[in-house]
């Protein structure tokens, strides 16, 4: 049953790794049901209602990954996409919220359209192998990063951008606590390291004051204040048209750069680097993003922290089952989950970015013609904070490259410029240009 359901395979999978790994993917992303009514509230939606939405569509976008498709990766409303639905269309443009989840739920539509019709699974195709070889440890570079950033270690500085943390502070102290032990598990590889080393420093967290225990079990709140609530005479207004736009693009590539990095990290790839069941983890995006919107949530997509529970031996789509439970879980025991500090889960974050670091040797960087391109898409995904504009920035000099350079052919024919390569960097020249 287990087989027929999630594609669980017992002679290559253990239900014990799966169910571990489940945990630890839901401990590593918990956060967003502290973080998303947090900036979705400063639009102007209830805080209440939202912390409901984002449990419920994290529970049917991840559900549909378990059994649709049949592999370890959780969704949720995506970091980035609310604030940019908050921040930028909302509090900037000056749109209403009703307006911004129109054009979630519009983009969410034109991604089943796309996931039915494969265009999705051809765009990724048209993203150079090469290219997409440095997608895991770009995006290692990225979860380490915000890691070290949630955990106080390395912090905002008005004449460098970031710098060192505070390294008197408790909560940096236990941060480092949690790496060093979490390291160590690892070294000696004791299984689910990463989920011990949360629980652990969770437990001690709360005589320091960082973990704050306010209970266990407490009644969701209603989602009626934004079930449905959508502006449909916006529709067809140009400004829609680019905040749809602007959407599709973070939307797309964050989704592709994880579902890539992770499962290359995995390997869950055949020969060709090719993700198994991508269109599948596609369309349990498009819906997860479809749903969500009817709930009254930004994009649901998929979360890199799901590399956490890959990382500790979830292969099937069990492990996102799990996951799925433990978000439904949280609806009752919402003190619970949300008194896991940050301080917590950096350790998980930053020792996965180092697991994902391993992908960068499969790059040439001697070969300046495609090593370029792939640095670019390393080092900005940890300084843009973002995955989207990597990959994009990625695809955009590897052509501009290549075309100066005169060297269209490779050695490897999976790196060859196509027509497909050049109209993308073209989509996201523009993109840049006038979104």
């Amino acid at each position: 049953m287990l087989q027929k359901l999630f594609g669980f395979d017992p002679s290559t999978m253990t239900m014990r790794k799966e169910v571990i790994g489940g945990i630890t993917t839901f401990l590593t992303m918990a956060y967003i049901l502290a973080v998303n009514p947090t900036i979705l509230s400063a639009a102007g939606m209830d805080a209440g209602a939202i912390f409901t939405t984002t449990c419920l569509s994290a529970v049917i976008a991840t559900f549909v990954m378990a059994i649709y498709a049949k592999l370890p990766f959780a969704l949720a409303p995506g970091m980035g996409l609310n604030a940019f639905f908050a921040f930028t269309v909302v509090l900037t443009m000056g749109y209403t919220w009703q307006f911004a989840l129109t054009a979630v739920l519009i983009e969410g539509i034109i991604f089943i359209l796309l996931t039915i019709t494969g265009m999705r699974k051809h765009i990724v195709n048209a993203i150079p192998l090469v290219l997409r070889r440095a997608i895991s440890p770009g995006i290692g570079l990225f979860i380490a990063f915000v890691g070290l950033k949630g955990a106080g270690i390395v912090t905002s500085s008005d004449s460098t951008f970031i710098t060192l943390g505070n390294l008197h502070d408790a909560g940096v102290l236990l941060s480092i606590f949690g790496i060093l032990l979490t390291a160590a598990l690892l070294v000696r590889n004791v299984t689910g390291a990463l989920l011990i080393g949360i629980l652990v420093t969770t437990a001690i967290g709360i005589p320091l004051g960082i973990t704050n225990f306010t209970g266990i079990i407490s009644a969701p709140p209603s989602i009626e204040p934004i079930f449905w609530k959508f502006e449909f005479h916006n529709v067809f207004t140009v400004d829609m048209i680019i905040v749809v736009l602007t959407f599709l693009f973070i939307d797309m590539f964050d989704t592709i750069g994880t579902l890539i990095g992770v499962s290359n990290r995995a390997g869950m790839v055949d020969e060709n680097d090719n993700v198994k069941n991508i269109n599948q983890a596609f369309m349990a995006d498009a819906i997860g993003t479809t749903v969500g919107s009817m709930l009254g949530t930004s994009t649901v997509t998929v979360y890199v922290e799901s590399a956490s529970g890959v990382n500790v031996g979830g292969r099937s789509g069990l492990t996102s089952f799990i996951t799925a439970l433990c978000f439904a879980a949280a609806l009752l025991f919402a003190p619970l989950f949300l008194a896991i500090p940050a301080q917590a889960t950096a350790s998980a974050l930053i020792l996965v970015g180092v697991m994902m670091m391993y992908e960068v040797r499969k790059v040439d960087f001697s070969d300046y013609v495609t090593g370029i391109p792939c640095f670019v898409c390393i080092v900005l995904m940890p300084l843009t904070y973002s995955i989207s504009d990597g990959i994009l920035m990625g695809v955009i000099s590897y052509v501009l490259i290549h075309l100066c350079s005169g060297r269209l052919k490779d050695k490897d024919e999976r790196n060859n410029m196509n027509w497909a390569t050049i109209l993308l960097a073209a989509l996201f020249i523009c993109k840049y240009a006038f979104l």
